[in-house]
C-alpha cells in the first residue's frame, strides 16, 4: 500500500527517526556509539510515583545505595534539562509494592540544568521469578521527555551470581548496564548515564481507534489496551505493559532477549472492525499465534 493511502486509512503517522548510536571524529578524538539499550518494562510498573529522590525506608534491611547519572539528548552530548526519571525496585523481601499508597521503593525525579539525576535507596535483591528463573538484583528505570520516546531499561550489578544466568541481563545488549558498585563512607555508589531518542510513534488518533477490549476468537481470553503519554499499553493486574510502535500497524514488547518476542499486528477491517494478531515466543521457544477481535 502506498504510504499516503496507508496513513489516511489507519490514522498512523511517524516522526523523525535517528540512529541510536554512531562514531564520529570531533577534531581531536573519536567519540560516539552512545547507544543506551532498552530492557523489558516488567509487569510491576506503576505510574504517578511520588516526586522524591530518597526512597530509603527506615527500619528496613538493605545497604544504602546512591544512583546518579546524566540524561543526554539524541546527539549523545547535550544534557537534557528536566527529563523525567522514574525508578522502582523490589524490597529486601523480594516484593514489589504494587498497591499501597506509600509507593515503597518507587519514586520520580527530574534532571537538573546539567542533566543530572540522583536517587538514594536500598539495594534490591535477586528474587525467584518462577519456573526455576532467579532474576538478579536490578533497578527499573523509565526516562521521559517531550519529543522523545519514553526509554525503559533495567540496571544490573557486577558480581551478582545470577546476572549471567538471566536471559535479559545475560544478553549482549545488556553488557553496558551491568554496573560497577563502588563504596564511599558506607554508601554504595552506582553511576548510570543514558541517552534518549525519538522513534516511530503512532498518532493519538490511531491509538484512540486501537484502545479497548479484544476477545480471543477461540477462547475466553480478553486483552484490554489503553493509551498513556502517546503510547500503547495493555492492562495487567498492577497497571500495564507497554508496546513500542514499529510501523505498519505493528507494535512490539521491547527489550526481549534474542529469539524471544511478543508482537501485535492490528488490521483495520471494513465497518469499523479491528482484528488483532498476537505472535509470541516466550521461554519454551515455541511460537504461538492468537487472533482477537475488538469488542
Amino acid at each position: 500500500m502506498k504510504r499516503g493511502a496507508f496513513t489516511k486509512l489507519t490514522g498512523l503517522s511517524v516522526i523523525a527517526i535517528s540512529t541510536t548510536g554512531f562514531i564520529r571524529f570531533n577534531g581531536k578524538s573519536y567519540e560516539g556509539d552512545c547507544e543506551t539499550t532498552s530492557d523489558i518494562l516488567g509487569p510491576f510498573y506503576r505510574p504517578d510515583s511520588p516526586v522524591r529522590d530518597n526512597l530509603v525506608l527506615l527500619g528496613m534491611p538493605g545497604d544504602i545505595v546512591e544512583l546518579t547519572g546524566v540524561i543526554r539528548h539524541k546527539d549523545c552530548q547535550t544534557p537534557h534539562k528536566n527529563a523525567k526519571v522514574e525508578l522502582w525496585h523490589c524490597s529486601s523481601e523480594e516484593i514489589y509494592d504494587n498497591d499501597s499508597d506509600e509507593f515503597r521503593y518507587r519514586g520520580t525525579t527530574y534532571c537538573d540544568d546539567n542533566g543530572m539525576y540522583k536517587f538514594k535507596t536500598q539495594m534490591p535483591v535477586p528474587y525467584d521469578a518462577g519456573g526455576g528463573l532467579i532474576r538478579p538484583a536490578h533497578f527499573h528505570m523509565m526516562v521521559s521527555a517531550p519529543g522523545y520516546q519514553s526509554f525503559v531499561t533495567q540496571i544490573y550489578f557486577q558480581g551478582d551470581p545470577y546476572v549471567e544466568k538471566d536471559p535479559w541481563s545475560a544478553a549482549s545488549k545488556a553488557q553496558y548496564r551491568k554496573l560497577k558498585v563502588e563504596e564511599e563512607n558506607g554508601t554504595k555508589k552506582v553511576v548510570f548515564d543514558c541517552n534518549i531518542n525519538d522513534k516511530l510513534k503512532a498518532s493519538i488518533s490511531a491509538l484512540n481507534q486501537i484502545v479497548g477490549k479484544y476477545k480471543n476468537d477461540t477462547s475466553e481470553k480478553v486483552m484490554e489496551f489503553f493509551e498513556r503519554n502517546g503510547q500503547l499499553w495493555s492492562k495487567n493486574e498492577v497497571f500495564g505493559e507497554r508496546y513500542a510502535y514499529v510501523g505498519e500497524n505493528k507494535f512490539e514488547y521491547s527489550g526481549m532477549p534474542t529469539g524471544l518476542y511478543e508482537k501485535l499486528q492490528f488490521d483495520f477491517k471494513q465497518v469499523g472492525t479491528i482484528k488483532l494478531q498476537l505472535t509470541a515466543v516466550w521461554e519454551n521457544g515455541k511460537e504461538i499465534k492468537e487472533l482477537f477481535t475488538k469488542l
